[in-house]
């Protein structure tokens, strides 16, 4: 007996046998049943139920079969652009602990209907599939409901309350210029004609430093969730990367959609709103006080962070920071009392106001600097022509007071003096003004 073979089959419409009638009855409500959300369309295509076509027809008493016409069905409509073709998925609701989806399937959020939520939430967010280093997958979901690739990483970030994709992202968000990146912004490359060879997106983090080169990057990829220094745009990808704001955050732009939620406070789109006294003093630590640092870096305030950068923990840097910038608009009194109020934050963001000026003998910021020696150097008993070429700059700069017969190759309590007194005129305290050089009291010594 022939062994029957797997093909396309289509019944002839007109064959009254009772299997032909099934058959045809199955066929009609297979094509009435919509493809289901979550699936790949390339895959859902590939997956064409395959109908066995037996060697039926085999006619009695002719002892041969009867040949079985194929018609392959006609070819479906392309797919639409905002509908992915790759592994990255549809946009579908957020899963449940057994997988299913929450809500109504194909039903996902609307652009319209966005959350609002702070550029530290969502930094902190990002960090949530950091610290639990979730793995990269395009079809698992994790325990929040998020897609494990890059878009539901991002989606998760945002709290979009559904899963998007590097097709659909933009819908929640504005486009901005590189000058305007903020914490919590992405960067998007979305290739719509093959969305699976280099569609991309990751969460900005904030610049490495002053050049703008670098940025911390959030991002899912693999083998799971990491946080790296990323040359801008994207590694070799420079122009095809494209800065975005979510709507959802102060600053953003919501749309006039049926559910948006109306804005609080300041107008969307308003690049001075302060973020509030409660986010600087002692004991905060959130990414307005590393915004803050940088902007007084930028006017003048290089000389008060000893590492020549700001970060998210507010310390005595960014309080003296913030009052010699206070007080060079010739604000005194509780006005320079080193917390930033509304009108220190409107003038630094909109770089208005004047700068800081140089502190006299103080480094005005980076430059050329012979190499530091080593800490090892500078202890009681060492001798090193680097000691008294440190002498020499202090002198130079105007802090050799402590010195009785000049500088020389011996480490005195004279040298650490003076290095102390070098130090305390960058506006250092405690362990940063101890008078022993460290890194940058040598690079602003020597700059």
């Amino acid at each position: 007996m022939p062994m029957p073979g797997f093909e396309e089959y289509e019944p002839a419409g007109d064959c009254a046998c009772r299997g032909c009638a099934q058959r045809r009855r199955a066929l009609a409500r297979a094509r009435a049943i919509p493809l289901r959300d979550g699936g790949h369309p390339a895959a859902r295509g590939a997956r064409r139920a395959l109908v066995l076509a037996t060697a039926a027809g085999v006619v009695l008493g002719g002892g041969g079969a009867t040949a079985v016409a194929v018609t392959a069905p006609p070819p479906g409509p392309a797919a639409p652009l905002d509908d992915p073709s790759s592994p990255q998925g549809a946009r579908t609701p957020l899963h449940g602990p057994k997988g299913g989806p929450v809500g109504k399937p194909g039903a996902p959020a609307q652009p319209g209907a966005v959350r609002r939520i702070d550029r530290a939430t969502i930094i902190n967010r990002a960090k949530l599939w950091l610290d639990a280093e979730v793995p990269y997958s395009m079809s698992e979901y994790w325990t929040d409901g998020y897609r494990q690739d890059c878009s539901g990483y991002v989606s998760m970030v945002w709290n979009l309350g559904s899963n998007e994709w590097t097709g659909s992202l933009d819908k929640f968000a504005t486009k901005i210029t590189k000058d305007e990146l903020l914490p919590g912004d992405m960067l998007l490359f979305h290739n719509p004609a093959d969305p699976n060879n280099g569609s991309h997106v990751v969460i900005f983090g904030g610049w490495v430093d002053s050049t703008r080169t670098h940025y911390v990057a959030y991002e899912q990829t693999r083998p799971n969730t990491r946080k790296l220094a990323t040359p801008y745009g994207y590694w070799s990808n420079a122009t095809k990367y494209v800065p975005y704001r979510f709507n959802g955050v102060p600053g953003g732009i919501l749309p006039e959609a049926p559910g948006a939620q109306p804005p609080a406070g300041p107008k969307p789109g308003d690049a001075t709103v302060f973020p509030g006294a409660d986010k600087f003093g002692p004991g905060a630590t959130n990414d307005h006080v590393a915004q803050l640092g940088r902007m007084l870096i930028e006017r003048g305030a290089y000389r008060f962070y000893p590492k020549g950068v700001a970060d998210r923990t507010w310390s005595d840097h960014d309080k003296l920071a913030t009052a010699a910038f206070q007080r060079a608009q010739g604000w005194t009194g509780a006005d320079a009392d080193g917390i930033p109020g509304t009108h220190t934050w409107k003038l630094l963001v909109e770089k208005q106001g004047k700068n800081i000026p140089p502190t006299v003998a103080a480094a005005p910021g980076p430059g050329g600097v012979r190499a530091y020696p080593g800490a090892a150097v500078f202890r009681p008993g060492r001798s090193h022509e680097a000691i008294r070429a440190l002498g020499r700059q202090l002198v130079k700069k105007g802090f050799g007071k402590y010195y009785t017969s000049g500088p020389g190759l011996h480490w005195s309590e004279a040298d650490r003096r003076n290095v102390e007194a070098f130090q305390r005129a960058q506006g250092w305290t405690g362990a940063s003004a101890n008078g022993y050089p460290g890194p940058e009291t040598w690079r602003r010594l020597f700059a």
